[in-house]
């Protein structure tokens, strides 16, 4: 146990976020979602999945992001699977949630986040840099999160 540091936050978990660069992206997904498929890297080999169990995809996406910084707003730094045979602009009660926590701890708005259709979503997650899967029930619960910067000004 480490202080400051959440106790969801494993140390697979800590190792592949400290090992992401700008612009990769870590999926935080639902226990119905295809990760261990998903994970899988053509010609071999696997990229990490992190087994979170008993956690809801909010709480992991909370303890992500105590630590990992999210990219720019031009860059739509969160992403979620668009519920399929819903119109555009439609989100989930947990999508909702997980926007609602983004924006109350001031890391990104509404405007900030989109839905990628579904098979669109499984190309983005094949290039993610890791798999994070969780116990949550809820279907279409699953959140792309890409990193941003962490520096200091541009000096002139």
């Amino acid at each position: 146990m480490l202080k400051g540091i959440d106790p969801l936050l494993t140390p697979d978990l800590l190792k592949v976020l400290a090992e992401m660069g700008h612009g990769d992206a870590i999926v935080v997904a639902d226990a119905n979602f295809t990760a261990a498929t998903l994970a899988r890297i053509p010609g071999g080999g696997h990229k990490a999945l992190i087994h979170l169990p008993g956690a809801s995809v909010q709480r992991a996406c909370e303890a992500i992001l105590s630590l990992l910084p999210l990219g720019t707003p031009e860059e739509k730094p969160v992403a979620f699977m668009k519920v399929c045979q819903t119109p555009d602009g439609y989100l989930s009660g947990l999508q909702r949630e997980v926007i609602g926590m983004l924006s109350a701890r001031g890391l990104v708005g509404p405007d900030e986040c989109e839905t990628i259709e579904r098979f669109a979503f499984y190309d983005a997650v094949r290039r993610a840099h890791a798999i994070v899967l969780t116990s949550d029930l809820q279907p279409y619960g699953n959140v792309l999160l890409k990193k941003g910067v962490i520096g200091e000004p541009l000096r002139p």
